[in-house]
């Protein structure tokens, strides 16, 4: 039996549980929070005087602290790849009438990650601090590049990049937000931490996914996971750029930032990763065959050796001027 024939067993054995997923981890269209309930009402009789303070507030704000949540923005905006990404996987169907649970799933995931770019990108149009037609190329330059994640159409490698990727996102979006606040600009905090929130909330999911996963096929799953840390897991807009530029050349000076602020660190990396061998009980999982074994070994001793190699890496200085920050 080929891998993919494995796989979409799986999946199929898991569908009758995602109804529950989406029930547990995402929130009605009805009840969630929209972009509108947190910008400035453009109906109310005060809105130029909201404007007024949102573009006075955003002025003390660093050159990297925008460098980042503008990366940031522009990953949350490239979600139309993500989705057709994650379609795409064994065991994900879309084709017949109104899919499968697991295609309910990602276009639902989709549409709550959806409002995370419109808010932030909203935002950035307003603060006035922002070349908004150079974000907005380099957003449509990383939709139309596409993107490789390491991860094939194999669910199990996905739920893997997903899970790390949405703790990634959370620490992100969440530091930011604090920055924001102890610059005082509580609208900004108010907004990452929902983005944040959100993206807590979606980990968990995929984290579970994962751990449903290990019960019913403990050595495949050991064998991916091992897979995507052996490649390391690439951030979603590693391809980013600007215009004018090549596939990818922006993306280090995007993380440098990050790293500078505390934002996104290489021990932010190392952390993910230990929450991931604590949530999936990796030094418990039972059954796994010889090749399973030697997997869990190198995944458990692999964060002491992250540890030793970030110690050695150092932030750059500043030392590149984005086009993406107004003069």
């Amino acid at each position: 039996m080929s891998w993919k024939d494995v796989r979409r067993e799986v999946m199929l054995a898991l569908e009758p549980k995602v109804d529950g997923f989406l029930q547990k981890y995402l929130t009605p269209i009805e009840k969630i929070w929209q972009p509108s309930d947190l910008l400035p009402d453009t109906h109310a009789a005060d809105f130029l005087d909201r404007l007024r303070d949102l573009r006075e507030m955003a002025r003390e704000l660093s050159y990297d602290f925008w460098a980042v949540l503008i990366g940031d923005t522009i990953t949350e905006e490239a979600l139309p790849t993500y989705e057709s990404w994650l379609m795409d996987v064994v065991g994900v169907e879309q084709v017949k009438e109104g899919g499968n649970a697991w295609s309910r799933w990602v276009r639902a995931w989709t549409a709550e990650e959806n409002r995370h770019g419109d808010l932030l990108s909203k935002y950035l149009y307003l603060s006035g601090q922002i070349n908004m037609r150079e974000v907005e190329v380099s957003t449509q330059h990383l939709i139309n590049d596409g993107m490789d994640l390491g991860t094939d159409r194999d669910p199990y490698r996905n739920f893997v990049y997903t899970s790390f990727q949405e703790l990634a996102t959370n620490i992100s979006h969440r530091r930011v937000g604090v920055l924001a606040y102890q610059r005082g600009n509580q609208l900004l905090a108010q907004m990452c931490g929902k983005v944040a929130a959100d993206e807590a909330r979606h980990a968990r999911a995929y984290q579970d996914f994962v751990k449903h996963i290990f019960d019913f096929d403990p050595s495949g799953m050991m064998l991916a996971f091992e897979d995507m840390m052996r490649k390391k897991i690439v951030m979603p807009a590693h391809l980013l750029r600007e215009s004018g530029g090549k596939v990818g050349e922006l993306f280090d000076h995007f993380s440098n930032a990050a790293q500078r602020l505390g934002v996104y660190t290489h021990r932010d990396y190392v952390h993910i990763m230990e929450v991931l061998l604590r949530t999936w009980d990796i030094d418990k999982v039972t059954g796994l065959n010889d090749a399973g074994e030697r997997a869990r070994d190198y995944l458990m001793a692999l964060p002491d050796r992250l540890k030793r190699l970030s110690a050695r890496i150092k932030s750059p200085d500043l030392a590149y001027k984005f086009k993406w920050i107004a003069a």
